[in-house]
């Protein structure tokens, strides 16, 4: 193992010895200044993850996020050297977190958390101009066969709990004692210009958005939404779409 791999494994595993061929500029102890450096390492990961998930650190607890997340960064260090990419792994780590199991939508707050984050980071993308979109829709023979090309940020979370709700009740939209959190519901994560975006969807419409972003027309999209809610109104979520500005260019 090279010297180097060596001082990575040992910064992140507590039970391995200082590494060999460690020197302080002032003679001293070079195991006790590994230790220091080791432990500010594994705090600024841990610090890391709660700016990027702090819903989930409001729903357990400081002290309960804190311990559960050194236990992942112990398991999972950054493999890139930026940390606003750190992360990517931690909603399946919490879905397994055995202490984590008496909040089942934990893992799906955690999903929209990091939704929120990469929709930040997402590539710019100017929205189509609404009289284009206004004229292309009023030429019934090619509206079935059109296609949309979304913003780059946009994702779409389905949860089989309340997490757009639980989520917008610690933002202080909502009373959080008139929340059920087993209900299931359905979340658009995109950026508008730089305001993040958690749009609670109604019935059908991520269907029909997951059906957008995999390049379907929009009358295969609408059909899948139709299958899924005979309610489905395909104009209110076409205005929806538009209002966030989520089409960039029609085809």
């Amino acid at each position: 193992m090279s010297s180097q791999k060596a001082f990575a494994t040992a910064l992140l595993d507590p039970t391995s010895a200082c590494p060999a061929g460690l020197k302080s500029w002032n003679n001293s102890d070079p195991a006790k200044r590994f230790a220091v450096y080791r432990n500010n390492v594994a705090v600024s990961l841990i610090d890391a993850l709660a700016d990027s998930f702090p819903v989930v650190q409001m729903l357990v607890g400081e002290e309960f996020f804190r311990a559960m997340a050194r236990v992942f960064v112990l398991s999972s260090p950054p493999l890139l050297p930026m940390l606003v990419r750190y992360g990517e792994t931690f909603p399946e780590f919490v879905a397994g977190f055995a202490p984590a199991q008496s909040l089942p939508y934990l893992a799906d707050m955690a999903r929209l958390e990091l939704a929120r984050v990469q929709a930040y980071h997402a590539a710019d993308a100017e929205p189509v101009e609404q009289e284009e979109l206004v004229r292309v829709l009023a030429e019934p023979e090619q509206v079935a066969q059109l296609r949309f090309k979304l913003h780059p940020s946009m994702q779409v979370l389905r949860s089989s709990y309340a997490v757009v709700t639980l989520w917008a009740a610690h933002q202080g939209e909502q009373a959080i004692d008139q929340i059920h959190p087993d209900e299931p519901e359905d979340a658009l994560i995109l950026r508008s210009a730089l305001e993040v975006q958690v749009v609670l969807l109604p019935g059908g419409a991520a269907t029909f958005v997951q059906a957008l972003l995999e390049g379907l027309a929009l009358g295969q999209a609408a059909a899948r939404a139709l299958e899924e809610d005979p309610e489905f109104n395909l104009s209110q979520n076409l205005a929806l779409l538009l209002r966030l500005g989520a089409i960039t260019a029609l085809a």
